[in-house]
């Protein structure tokens, strides 16, 4: 009897593979780019492991074992790349949730249309824009001469022009102005479809028992989609040593550098620009490894508290 049931179920899976084969085979090209540019790439965390030279290769170089980390946690640069990293990130994913989060509830909200669509097409265009344009729309628009500084002083409200992009103290709030301005219509996109597939019968049944609109949103909307808002706030804690390279890089200057220095800006200048690839290897595996751990720290507490979690 177990044979023949196990001969049963071999038989419906080789029926479903037959069935569903022209998918497979459209899905063998993304399984080939998945395994060389994602997993093909991580022999190359031996380095953190070895003194790398270019010359000898990745197997031919010597081991070291420990030591670029050790010299990764006993260097005084690294804290104040760790700080402005873990600032910058925690700033994104709180302003990157939820500013999402209020403009798809608030978008869904609006009655008309035209106008509804038209606001969701403006907001998404952002994000199809290359980071190098971006930057430097706001570091024409924010400089000496710029607009920023013409209106400011033809209001009134400063005598002469500002420096922002030249402020180190204001680096964090501009930058993560910028991502927000970015990305906020894109993130919004994963809000809207989770409020579209609410039940229409809640609202309308809300709407009999006398719930205005804002009693409708706190009630029905905001707790149909926290499962998914959870999910995301899980998943954005791997980003917390993760502050991205464009942004910094391209917004920063050696007068912020101060408050722009971040790990892949760090990683960027100690393994590319000095050579240190060994060194550079062990910052960016320690990242890794540590965005993990927060997702994971992060999904035990929601489960804990909360009845949503990744797993």
């Amino acid at each position: 009897m177990q044979s023949t049931a196990a001969a049963n179920r071999k038989s419906k899976l080789s029926y479903k593979f037959y069935k569903q084969r022209y998918l497979l085979i459209m899905s063998v090209p993304f399984l080939v780019w998945i395994f060389i540019f994602c997993f093909g790439p991580i022999s190359g965390w031996l380095m953190a492991f070895q003194d790398f030279n270019p010359n000898k290769g990745i197997f031919g170089s010597p081991w070291v074992g420990l030591k670029h980390f050790i010299a990764l946690f006993s260097s005084k640069q690294i804290l104040l790349v760790m700080r402005n990293t873990v600032v910058i990130s925690v700033l994104g994913i709180l302003t990157g949730n939820i500013c999402p989060l209020v403009f798809a509830l608030s978008l869904n909200e609006v009655k008309n249309a035209p106008f509804k669509r038209t606001i969701q097409t403006i907001s998404y265009l952002p994000h199809f824009v290359s980071f190098v344009v971006v930057a430097n729309i706001f570091l024409t628009v924010f400089s000496v001469d710029g607009v920023f500084n013409t209106v400011m002083i033809n209001l009134g409200l400063i005598s002469n022009p500002t420096q922002v992009w030249a402020d180190k103290n204001s680096f964090w709030g501009m930058i993560t102005f910028v991502n927000v301005w970015k990305e906020i219509g894109w993130n919004s996109i994963i809000y809207l479809a989770a409020i579209a597939s609410i039940d229409m019968e809640q609202y309308e049944a809300a709407t009999i028992d006398g719930c205005g609109r804002f009693s409708r949103m706190w009630y029905i909307t905001i707790p149909s989609i926290l499962p998914m808002a959870m999910i995301l706030w899980i998943l954005s804690m791997g980003d917390i040593f993760n502050a991205g390279f464009d942004a910094s890089y391209l917004l920063g200057n050696p007068v912020t550098r101060e408050t722009s220095e971040v790990i892949d800006t760090y990683v960027f200048r100690i393994g590319i620009e000095n050579g240190m690839f060994s060194f550079s290897t062990a910052v960016t595996l320690f990242k890794i490894f540590a965005g993990f751990i927060m997702v994971f720290i992060t999904n035990s507490i929601a489960k804990k508290h909360t009845e949503h979690s990744l797993w």
